[in-house]
């Protein structure tokens, strides 16, 4: 045994790796090792030598384990020593790059609209996505036979048996907002009101949720001049136009104004790149006109004392013609990639004359 002993421990302690540790491992004290040999013959022999021969055969393989263990131990921690001589890290180097999240183009958008209209004295109005048809429809003089009351057009809200609440419906328009702000704040009163609306329709340039801002400007010498100053402004700043801006108002009729105008703007098409201020083409970009007396009444405003004008355009489509971007549908539907390519940079803030500032 003391034989064995010496051979062992001095192969283990000359193991030059964890492959050559094993292999003696197994030659000492496998299932057909040295060792586990000499174990077997413990019940060849008398009790009296089993007395004797146990106990220094389990002192044998005991010893050998330990010389393994530590010898593992050591050879890995001599490859951790030559690891960390051979390699380092520079932590002077900058990290590696991680993409930013970016604002939507909607939320973008808003935020340029509301800063512009801000410099003009309108504050942000917000209100419920879910109204009564009242604030909806009837307080905006919308009669009760209009198509846009019909369910094809609007979403109406579920009622159970026995529900004697008003009907209520996903608003068409942010024009409730503006009959909400008149009760609440009456006249004279200068508002914009942003949000998400919704409309049973769906194709390249219709989406059945979508983003409207709507202006009311209330007050009692207010008259379409005021109205048109306000949107040549607001065009300017929003596309970036250092000359002036030609608008064309086109008699329209909206059940909530009285006279009603729809409002191009003078552009051309280069490239399939919109150029607003030039050129021979016009865009639609929004409706407007001089508040109905009706609605004004409806507003708990006097319309023999105040009168105001009001106009409403589609976020979403301004900021396609803005910023090039082809498909209604894709501000809803698209991953990533389009975020990434069409979104902005939360240090882009938006400045109080169009544009963005860092």
């Amino acid at each position: 045994m003391d034989d064995l002993r010496e051979k062992y421990l001095s192969l283990i302690a000359g193991a030059g790796d964890e492959a050559a540790l094993e292999d003696l491992r197994v030659q000492a004290v496998g299932k057909k090792g040295e060792v586990s040999l000499k174990m077997r013959e413990l019940g060849k022999m008398t009790p009296e030598e089993r007395q004797v021969a146990g106990p220094k055969l389990n002192a044998l393989k005991d010893e050998i384990n330990s010389a393994l263990a530590a010898k593992k131990a050591a050879l890995a921690d001599a490859a951790l020593d030559e690891r960390l001589r051979t390699e380092w890290l520079d932590v002077t180097l900058p990290t590696r790059a991680r993409r930013h999240g970016t604002i939507h183009p909607i939320s973008q958008v808003t935020e340029e609209v509301t800063a512009i209209f801000a410099e003009m004295g309108f504050s942000v109005a917000e209100g419920p996505r879910i109204d009564t048809d009242w604030y909806n429809f009837d307080a905006l003089n919308i009669p009760g036979h209009h198509p846009a009351r019909a369910e094809m057009d609007t979403f109406y809200m579920h009622r159970a048996e026995g529900d004697n609440r008003p009907p209520h419906v996903l608003r068409t328009h942010t024009s409730p907002v503006q009959i909400r702000s008149m009760e609440a704040q009456g006249a004279p009163l200068r508002v914009i009101c942003p949000g998400g609306v919704y409309r049973a329709d769906y194709d390249q340039t219709h989406t059945p949720m979508f983003h409207q801002v709507e202006g009311l400007a209330v007050d009692k010498d207010i008259s379409m001049a005021n109205l048109k100053w306000v949107l040549e402004e607001f065009v300017k700043a929003f596309f970036e136009v250092d000359g002036g801006v030609e608008l064309r108002f086109r008699a329209s009729h909206f059940p909530f104004t009285e006279p009603s105008a729809e409002v191009d703007i003078r552009c051309s098409w280069e490239g399939g790149t919109l150029k607003v201020g030039e050129g021979d083409d016009w865009l639609e970009i929004l409706g407007s006109g001089m508040v109905h007396p009706k609605v004004l009444q409806a507003g708990g405003i006097d319309p023999n004392e105040w009168q105001g004008f009001a106009f409403g355009m589609g976020i979403d489509r301004i900021a396609m013609l803005k910023y090039g971007i082809p498909d209604l549908r894709a501000f809803f539907d698209s991953d990533l990639r389009w975020l990434r390519h069409y979104g902005f940079s939360a240090l882009d803030v938006p400045t109080l004359h169009g544009g963005l500032s860092r």
